[in-house]
């Protein structure tokens, strides 16, 4: 059964949908301008106003908007995990080599693979594959680590690095200024890295991880 509550929740989302507020999407409609106001939806008595069939008609006709949009923002369908998306995957150890980041850190060229991943919501992501053990015991050989090269990395952030000089490394970000950035890894067999800023052709922050 439908709600008093759900009608108007949904004649209000209507109006933000197409960037109106309700009483502005009430004179769109040929309406008076206090038709959908809030004042309006209780009556002095209490009892509950609803909008009336020719007011939703003529809301549908001046936003355009289909009946089954409307409804949907009545009863909103359930939510579904975002379907599977190809994003470029490129082996760890070859990130190092020339042609596959512009100069922002973006893969290009046509060396790359790709993999199907859910859940990923970046234009600009990518894919590495973890070679090595400097993550361990976080991540493997052969883990699939998803970077977005265009996310705010803060202190604390998990990482991967490319220098000028062709290093490819995943790391925790320790510390970062406008001259120096600290790096630490998971593994305490290796030690920390101090780069200079000026040394790292791009940072990207790990978003996701396929064990």
């Amino acid at each position: 059964m439908l709600s008093h509550k759900q009608i108007w929740t949904a004649i209000d989302a209507l109006a933000a949908r197409y960037g109106m507020s309700p009483s502005g999407l009430a004179r769109k409609s040929g309406l008076d301008a206090t038709t959908f106001n809030p004042s309006k939806r209780i009556a002095d008595d209490g009892k509950k106003r609803w909008p009336s069939t020719e007011s939703v008609s003529k809301v549908l006709a001046a936003t355009g908007a289909s009946l089954d949009e409307f409804v949907s923002l009545i009863v909103p369908k359930a939510k579904q995990a975002p379907p599977a998306r190809a994003v470029p995957l490129l082996g760890l150890a070859q990130a190092g080599a020339e042609g596959y980041f512009d100069d922002a850190g973006f893969p290009v060229g046509s060396g790359w693979e790709h993999v199907r991943l859910p859940t990923i919501d970046e234009d600009h992501a990518f894919a590495l594959e973890v070679s090595g053990d400097s993550m361990l015991p976080l991540y493997r050989a052969g883990d699939i680590l998803v970077l977005s090269p265009t996310a705010q990395v803060r202190k604390g952030d998990r990482v991967v690095v490319k220098t000028r000089g062709g290093e490819v490394m995943a790391k925790i970000l320790a510390k970062k200024t406008a001259r120096k950035v600290e790096l630490h890894s998971v593994n305490a067999a290796y030690p920390p890295r101090t780069l200079d800023a000026g040394d790292i052709d791009w940072m990207a922050r790990i978003v996701w991880a396929k064990q």
